[in-house]
């Protein structure tokens, strides 16, 4: 949305265009405040004083199919389909720019539509409506990836499946997700390749992007931008059996391809997709996509809250924005579907020791990544020339001569993989990477040749001490000048070379399985929930990619992403089902939880709820679990500082799942602030066999004891057998303080009219950044903008507008007077007052 101007004007629909030139007079004026009614919310940003288009999705307040069902009511597709169409006939009259695309009535109830913005509000105001979301862009982001001849490759090397028991649950309990559909909803999937041709049958899924039954991977040729390979490496996760093994290996799986060239696409495709695979009848659901909106009611969240409640796994990765929080995006702001964090593997931790012949120790070297331990250990014993090849890109390494060197290379432009890979293509045995600004480099698994990484401090003594010019032009971006190099290792120059470095590279213990720096982070604004939900592993993961080289179509590379952790959940998903097809989606969702292995950081320090969630999946004892605790996690929401000593009460129900009672002992601990955080609940619980049963856990927390935030916890429900940890938070004081969220923005509201004043009092549930008052006709034609408040605190609020100079040129007639009330970068709602006459 946008922020008006601070004085009166008229909108573009002037009142000469509606009503001619004549002036008219006030009249006897009646109003009839009250008739408080909302209109359609408009969520994102906007300009409405513009007339460049913009497409956006439409909601109505007509449940689609799945909606109705599932709050016991009948909705036919044709009763549906009348009604939307009676809606769009209506938003083609209010908003005459108005050009449909597509439509929704299963997992969803709308439209989407290309608009101008100056007419957003008047398609709001249309009954029938109940939200806009902006179509904002889906990506499927990698951080890093790698390319991996065949030869490379087999089942053992990829780790991560095995890491959370996946071979546990083929070879020891029969489960490999056969008889089970998962949908790969993404940038389409290789079907063809040997790895995954096994599990379509004749038909493949729909290509959202050409609209077409062929939901192929973008081509090399593709005029429209780039090709992708991200959905058949996401497929390959779930169910490739060949070289590579999935999760859930005898999976059937359906693609449907919503992100196009270069890997992005819009909300209306994804909606569009998940309808899709529902009707086609999948079990499970995989987007490995995403936005930037943390937003739990955004179109594509909402989609699959609604997926989930028609018994439709549905998984989505939380996000590559960390370490941050706040910054999980739709549709993983789910309320209920499962939304993955990623994690890195255990690893060695090594202790690099490196040396040059000048006698300088480089104290900030340490190891960005390795092919394999044995690359890295075998430097050392050996004295290493060293190249300097600047950013490290193609044509720079060709210019050097790295046979059996070490390659020097700047930070910047280009991932740390394809610079390490450019270097390994060039010959030489290992590479140094050295920052362009200060602080930290991450690690980067699974690098081509054995690289070291080092702060800019050292690389700039190391280029001093090689004696290499690097003019003004190599600033701190990585923007390389001129260079020149003390014993000319440049091709054609014969000339030795007596500098040299040594490395002493030591083990020195193992890292365990830890949470990717870039898994974007929760909570979710408006909900407060913890998300992600669950951790998996999504750091050098290997599977399978088309080459796009028709020599060799077929291949397999390593990629980093929560885009790569959110398959390993959708296969453990297929398992399950596999395994209890009586299950509904909440109990699929609750045994990944809480069987989840809880994860710590390299400091022994637990990793926050909203880092890592309930942990890391283990699929054998979600597989086996006896007891299921749902929901997997809870959010007492928000209590306000000023109101003292507050109270409130959450319910989870225990299901044992054996043939005997089963006796548990419940504990609650919040970390922080538990002298002024009071827990009560049963101490302890007998649950019948094959029974569920409810329990209540209350806090009464005293606000003004406590500094503002949030504050984690855990229930801990234990028997003989087992420990099952829920996770829980609060926030003290409002969130928007912290997060620029917001729910219901407007409480209630009303006018009094008066010698052409308008008298306003509004109240207001939060902060907001203004109000913006308008004339419309009696039908909801917008007429004019007469007044714009600016920063208007929560409370009530009352103002007085002059509207004399407006009122003057209406005819005689019932208008309305609407208000819409805003946040930044967010949304705003749309409230009629009430209306008035003019006699």
């Amino acid at each position: 949305m946008r922020k008006a101007l601070s004085k009166p004007i008229l909108i573009l629909l002037t009142i000469m265009l509606v009503f001619g030139t004549m002036a008219f007079p006030n009249g006897d004026l009646q109003a009839n405040s009250g008739d408080l009614q909302r209109l359609g919310t408009i969520h994102g940003e906007f300009d409405h004083d513009s007339e460049e288009p913009v497409t956006v999705i439409v909601e109505l307040t007509e449940r689609s199919v799945l909606q109705a069902k599932h709050n016991n009511e009948q909705q036919d597709r044709g009763d549906l389909a009348a009604v939307r169409q009676q809606v769009m006939d209506d938003v083609s009259e209010a908003a005459p720019s108005s050009e449909f695309a597509r439509e929704y009535d299963y997992v969803f109830s709308g439209f989407s539509v290309e608009v101008k913005q100056n007419e957003l509000r008047s398609l709001a105001a249309v009954d029938g409506i109940k939200a806009v979301y902006p179509n904002v862009e889906h990506q499927a982001e990698v951080i890093e990836s790698t390319e991996i001849g065949a030869h490379e490759v087999s089942p053992n090397m990829m780790d991560s499946a095995p890491h959370i028991g996946a071979d546990q649950a083929w070879d020891e309990l029969g489960y490999t997700g056969e008889g089970v559909t998962v949908a790969v909803i993404d940038t389409g999937v290789d079907y063809t390749h040997p790895d995954l041709e096994h599990a379509f049958g004749e038909y493949k899924g729909w290509d959202f992007v050409d609209n077409n039954d062929d939901p192929q991977e973008t081509p090399t040729d593709d005029p429209r931008g780039a090709s992708t390979n991200h959905g058949s490496h996401v497929a390959g996760t779930v169910a490739a059996n060949g070289l590579i093994k999935g999760v859930a290996p005898d999976a059937s799986l359906l693609a449907y391809r919503v992100l196009g060239p270069g890997g992005s696409g819009t909300t209306d495709n994804v909606i569009a997709g998940i309808e899709q695979a529902i009707i086609d009848g999948a079990d499970v659901m995989n987007l490995s996509l995403g936005n930037t909106s943390n937003d739990p009611d955004f179109a594509t969240s909402l989609a699959l809250d609604t997926a989930m409640a028609d018994g439709v796994v549905a998984v989505a990765s939380n996000g590559n924005s960390g370490p941050a929080d706040w910054t999980v995006g739709s549709p993983g702001t789910s309320r209920d579907a499962i939304s993955v964090g990623a994690t890195q593997l255990p690893y060695t931790l090594f202790d690099v020791g490196l040396t040059s012949s000048e006698s300088t120790d480089y104290e900030t070297a340490n190891v960005m990544g390795h092919p394999s331990e044995d690359a890295l250990l075998a430097l050392n014993g050996n004295n290493f020339e060293v190249e300097y090849v600047g950013l490290g890109s193609s044509e720079e390494v060709e210019e050097a001569d790295l046979d059996g060197k070490i390659a020097l290379i700047k930070r910047g432009d280009y991932p740390f993989v394809e610079k390490a890979a450019n270097a390994a293509a060039a010959g030489a045995v290992g590479a140094i990477i050295f920052n362009n600004v200060d602080g930290e480099q991450p690690e980067i698994p699974g690098m081509a040749i054995p690289t070291i990484k080092m702060s800019l401090e050292d690389g700039e003594t190391m280029l001093e001490e090689m004696n290499v010019e690097v003019s003004d032009n190599d600033d701190q971006n990585g923007n390389r000048g001129n260079r020149g190099n003390r014993g000319g290792n440049n091709k054609g120059d014969d000339s030795s070379n007596d500098y040299t470095i040594s490395f002493n590279i030591e083990e020195v213990g193992l890292m365990g399985e830890t949470v990717a720096d870039f898994s974007s982070r929760g909570p979710v604004t408006e909900s407060w929930m913890i998300k992600p939900d669950v951790s998996a592993p999504g750091v050098n993961i290997t599977s399978t990619i088309p080459t796009h080289n028709p020599d060799e179509p077929h291949g397999y590379a390593a990629f980093q992403g929560t885009s790569m952790s959110a398959p390993h959940v959708a296969g453990a998903a297929a398992l399950l089902v596999q395994a209890h097809g009586h299950w509904d989606t909440q109990q699929v969702k609750s045994a990944l939880m809480n069987t989840s292995e809880t994860l710590y950081d390299e400091n022994g320090e637990r990793y926050p709820h909203n880092t890592q969630g309930a942990g890391s999946i283990r699929i054998v004892e979600a597989l086996q679990t006896e007891t299921l605790v749902a929901n997997g996690s809870y959010s007492y929401g928000t209590f306000e500082k000023d109101n003292g000593k507050q109270e409130r009460k959450m319910k989870f129900d225990i299901e044992n799942l054996t043939d005997e009672r089963k006796r548990y002992n419940i504990d609650v601990e919040f970390f922080d602030g538990d002298d002024h955080i009071k827990v009560s609940t049963s101490n302890n619980l007998r649950v019948h066999p094959n029974s569920t049963q409810e329990v209540n856990v209350g806090v009464q927390v005293e606000t003004s004891e406590l500094e503002a935030g949030y504050y984690e916890g855990l229930i801990t429900l234990s028997n003989n057998n087992e420990t099952i940890e829920v996770p829980t938070i609060l926030f003290i004081q409002d969130p928007y303080e912290v997060f620029p969220g917001l729910t219901a923005l407007f409480d209630s509201g009303g006018f009094t009219l008066e010698d052409g004043i308008f008298d306003i009092l509004v109240n207001l549930n939060v902060d907001v950044d203004y109000i913006e008052t308008m004339i419309y006709t009696g039908g909801l034609a917008p007429i004019a903008l007469i007044d714009v408040q600016e920063d208007l605190p929560e409370g009530e609020n009352n103002y007085q507008i002059d509207a004399n100079w407006a009122l003057d040129q209406l005819p005689a007639g019932e208008y309305a007077l609407i208000v819409w009330v805003g946040k930044e970068e967010h949304s705003e709602e749309g409230w009629i007052l009430g209306y008035f006459d003019l006699e």
